[in-house]
C-alpha cells in the first residue's frame, strides 16, 4: 500500500486528480487525497462538488483528464485486475433485475465475478443478507422492495466477499431511522474487522458519528481533510452566556477582546479563542451581569463545513 502524509498506509491515494468535461467544465480539480488504511473516511461536499465523479475515477469507471489514482499502492487503472477484487462498492444506488428476488439478484452479481468461488456462493449470500437485515426478504422480488430495502441489497452485494475497502455512496439513502442505525453499526463492525470504509454522504451528523476522518470538497477542489476531531477544532468553540442582561454581557465580552459577539433574546455568544471560561465568568459577574448559564459549545462538523466552504450544505449533494 502507499504511504499517506503521516506515514500511514493509504487504501486510496490520488495526486493532482483532475476531470474536465467537454466544454471546459472542471468537475474535479487537482485533487490530492489520502485515505488511511483502516479508517472510516467521510467524503463531503455540496451538490456538484465532484464527489461521485471522484469515486468513479478511483474505481476506474471514469477516465481522469490528468493526475493519478492508486488503490492499495497500485496505480489505476492498470492495477484493476488485482486491486478491484479487494473493493466492494455501492455507487449511485444498486442496479438489479426487478423480476428476480433479492437472493437471485445477489447470485447473478456473484456469478459475474470470475474470482468468486462457486462452492461458497450460497453461504456467502446468506451471510450478506443477514448482515444487512434482509434475510426475511430474500425471496421477495426486487420490484417489491422499498427504496431502503434496495439500498440494503446494494450494500449486501458489496459484502459478498471479504473486502479490504468498501466504498459507499449515500449508504443510508431511503432508510428509516432503525435501518440507518443498523447501517451505522455495520460500518463500525466492518471497520473493527479491518475494512477501510469510504463513505460519501450528505448527512453531516451521520458522518460525525461514524467517521474517523473526512475530506471536504468545494467546487471540485479539496478544502480540508484530516481527522474529524481536527476539522471540528479548525472552527473555534463558542462561549455562550445565558442572562437577562444581554447588552451588558455583550459589552463585557467585547471588552475582554472577544470578537464576533452575537446576541439574541436570551443569550450572548462569541468565539472563545484562548479565553478561559472562568476568567470570562468573573468579568461578567464583576460588571453586574446576572449569569444564568455559561457553557463552551464545541462546533459541529456542519458548522466546520460551512466555515470551510463559505456555503451551506445542499442535501442533494
Amino acid at each position: 500500500m502507499a504511504a499517506g502524509r503521516a506515514g500511514a498506509l493509504s487504501a486510496i491515494r490520488t495526486r493532482a486528480l483532475t476531470k474536465r468535461f467537454r466544454g471546459g467544465q472542471v468537475a474535479v480539480d487537482q485533487l490530492d487525497l489520502d485515505v488511511p488504511d483502516g479508517t472510516v473516511y467521510g467524503f463531503l461536499g455540496p451538490n456538484g462538488s465532484g464527489k461521485t465523479t471522484t469515486i468513479r475515477m478511483v474505481l476506474g469507471l471514469a477516465q481522469p483528464t490528468s493526475g493519478a489514482v492508486e488503490l492499495f499502492g497500485e496505480t489505476m487503472p492498470a492495477a484493476s485486475p488485482s486491486a478491484l477484487p479487494r473493493v466492494g462498492a455501492l455507487i449511485e444506488g444498486p442496479a438489479c433485475y426487478p423480476f428476480l428476488t433479492g437472493q437471485e439478484n445477489l447470485a447473478r452479481i456473484d456469478a459475474a465475478d470470475p474470482t468468486a468461488p462457486r462452492a461458497t456462493r450460497d453461504a456467502r449470500i446468506d451471510l450478506a443478507l443477514e448482515r444487512v437485515g434482509l434475510a426475511a426478504a430474500r425471496g421477495k422480488r426486487y420490484k417489491a422492495y422499498s427504496l431502503g430495502m434496495r439500498q440494503r441489497l446494494g450494500i449486501a452485494a458489496a459484502l459478498l466477499r471479504p473486502r479490504d475497502l468498501l466504498v459507499l455512496d449515500e449508504p443510508t439513502n431511503g432508510l428509516d431511522p432503525q435501518g440507518t442505525r443498523e447501517v451505522r453499526a455495520l460500518v463500525r463492525e466492518l471497520a473493527t474487522e479491518g475494512t477501510t470504509v469510504f463513505v460519501s454522504s450528505h448527512l453531516l451528523a451521520e458522518v460525525e458519528q461514524i467517521c474517523t476522518h473526512a475530506a471536504v470538497l468545494s467546487r471540485g477542489r479539496l478544502v480540508a481533510d484530516g481527522e474529524v476531531s481536527a476539522l471540528r477544532s479548525s472552527v473555534s468553540s463558542r462561549l455562550v452566556v445565558t442572562t437577562p442582561d444581554i447588552a451588558t454581557a455583550a459589552a463585557t465580552l467585547a471588552g475582554l477582546g472577544l470578537t464576533d459577539v452575537l446576541q439574541d433574546a436570551h443569550a450572548v455568544s462569541a468565539p472563545v479563542g484562548t479565553m478561559q471560561p472562568d476568567v470570562a465568568c468573573a468579568a461578567l459577574v464583576r460588571d453586574g451581569v446576572r449569569v444564568q448559564g455559561l457553557t463552551v459549545e464545541r462546533p459541529s462538523l456542519e458548522e466546520a463545513f460551512v466555515a470551510l466552504t463559505g456555503e451551506g450544505f445542499d442535501v442533494a449533494g
